[in-house]
């Protein structure tokens, strides 16, 4: 398998879906010959002409109500959002026409087909209007899915699962990233599964649970711990909705401890979901309180960017006041 990085990755994935089916179309502010900001979308106008990747309007809102009307006539849009911060705009029209069209209308019509990528999070010096993590406002809205990857591999066939997926997916792609990580990644087409967390490591004393760009960050806490003989059993939970609460369960009830992590802010941020569904369905089993290193309940800085975000540090100091509780 060859070595691509996860923008490359997500590249083939709607490679894939484009040249597999005709109904998938390409489209936002500057994916066509630009290729994106990022040049996640690079080439696929040439491969595929202006009538199927091409260039919007820069208005946030108007791309996802004409994602919408596609949809709803059959076509298989996959729309992107330039940053997640540049989302909000579109808030209507997601949470009030995507997540419910299906429902409002019995299930005449539907907007299944539709995907919105979009970049997320810290690390790049993009300040409080290119680094905000808004998973969270959308984990409220029934009627969505909401995905987020954390390597190459993740994404490509993540992504492709969430293209064919019969409902909306929110697909946020974490920037730091794009370049930085990198690994084997098929060069054919796969799916995994949308709804399942993934163990990635297996251990006996706390679970440590995380998504995108945090699995990385996670790695290095763990590390960190393990030189001190305590074993951390990690799990990524890939899709924040619906969130696969068995895995979690199921870890929690043989480690008895739980540490979330997100960069979003603690205040309203998912993690506080997870924790409140665990403490009730785990209770009797809890050795300690459940902890969440988050963002911090400011606006994203930018020159204190490196205090803000949860880093490896934090995340081991809240393993070790866990054990030791």
């Amino acid at each position: 398998m060859p070595t691509i990085n996860m923008l490359q990755a997500i590249n083939q994935a709607v490679d894939i879906a484009m040249a597999e089916d005709d109904n998938v179309l390409c489209f936002g502010e500057d994916v066509g010959g630009f290729g994106g900001v990022f040049r996640a979308t690079s080439h696929l106008q040439e491969k595929y002409g202006k009538a199927r990747c091409f260039n919007t309007p820069l208005v946030e809102q108007g791309i996802i109500g004409f994602a919408n009307g596609l949809a709803a006539q059959g076509s298989v849009p996959v729309a992107e959002i330039q940053f997640a911060d540049y989302i909000f705009p579109a808030f209507d029209q997601i949470v009030n026409e995507t997540a419910k069209f299906r429902f409002r209308s019995g299930d005449l019509f539907n907007v299944g087909g539709m995907t919105i990528r979009t970049p997320y999070g810290g690390g790049i010096s993009g300040g409080l209007y290119h680094s905000q993590s808004p998973e969270a406002y959308f984990a409220h809205t029934p009627g969505l899915k909401i995905v987020v990857p954390r390597n190459p591999y993740e994404a490509k066939g993540l992504l492709l699962a969430a293209i064919r997926d019969p409902d909306p997916v929110l697909f946020f792609e974490p920037k730091r990233l794009y370049r930085a990580s990198t690994g084997d990644v098929p060069e054919g087409d796969y799916q995994l599964p949308i709804g399942e967390a993934e163990v990635i490591k297996e251990g006996a004393d706390v679970t440590v649970l995380g998504w995108g760009a945090q699995m990385e960050v996670i790695e290095r806490a763990v590390e960190m711990a393990e030189k001190e003989g305590i074993s951390c059993e990690v799990i990524d939970l890939r899709t924040i909705l619906p969130w696969d609460e068995d895995t979690v369960v199921e870890s929690v009830l043989k480690t008895g401890r739980l540490v979330i992590t997100h960069e979003a802010p603690r205040t309203g941020g998912f993690a506080g979901e997870i924790a409140a569904t665990i403490q009730e369905r785990c209770f009797l089993y809890l050795e300690s309180p459940i902890r969440r290193v988050t963002g911090l309940d400011t606006p994203f800085p930018l020159i204190l960017e490196k205090e803000y975000l949860p880093d490896h540090l934090k995340i081991y100091e809240a393993i070790t006041a866990s054990l030791h509780y």
